[in-house]
Parts: C-alpha cells; sequence; structure tokens
C-alpha cells in the first residue's frame, strides 16, 4: 500500500535481498533517535524490516569518524585474510616441493 509516497508493506512480508541508499538509511535512524519515534513504527512506516532498522541504529548512530575507523578495520580484516590464505596455500606448495625434493635426493645418492 502507498501512503504518502512511502510504500508501506504489511507484516510479515519480507524484503529480502533488497538494498538502500546510505541517506536513507541515515534518514529512518534518525526518526528513531532525534525524533523519538520507535523502531518498531518507523521500520513499518518505511517497510523495512525491524532488524534491518535495528542494525543500521547500530552503525549510524555514531560519530562519522568512529563508522569511518571501524570500515577501515573491517577493510584491513579482510584484506588480512586473503593475505592469511595466499600465504597458507604457497606454504602448503613449498611443503609437498619439499617432500618430493628430498625423495629425489634420496634418490640421487643411491645411484
Amino acid at each position: 500500500m502507498l501512503l504518502g509516497g512511502v510504500l508501506i508493506l504489511s507484516r510479515g512480508v519480507a524484503m529480502s535481498g533488497k538494498r538502500y541508499p546510505e541517506e536513507f538509511k541515515i534518514q529512518a535512524v534518525q526518526q528513531v533517535t532525534k525524533q523519538g519515534h520507535t523502531l518498531s513504527s518507523v521500520a513499518e512506516r518505511l517497510g523495512v524490516s525491524y532488524k534491518s532498522l535495528c542494525d543500521w541504529v547500530k552503525k549510524y548512530d555514531k560519530p562519522e569518524k568512529q563508522r569511518k575507523q571501524e570500515d577501515d578495520q573491517s577493510a584491513e580484516i579482510r584484506q588480512l585474510r586473503a593475505d592469511l590464505k595466499r600465504v597458507t596455500m604457497e606454504r602448503d606448495v613449498l611443503k609437498e616441493a619439499a617432500v618430493y625434493f628430498a625423495g629425489e635426493s634420496k634418490k640421487s645418492t643411491r645411484s
């Protein structure tokens, strides 16, 4: 149902996978934090899940500097995990090569 230009969904209808612009999320959070509306009323009015709105409040109800720092830390963690995976694979290849060449070395000393 469309009410005042805002899509209103009945309870129980999931909007799984829908992406919302960051500005939309920030405005939704401000309705809760600055205007004093309840999470459930804002979620219902905007047609978003209660859980999504809770997640947005946790993320956006912080100073921008802190949000940026957390985003930077998340990016660094992703990069470190990728590096660890690559280095682990390299180590495994080197272990296999060491075993192979150790076997070759024993064969050549027997001849």
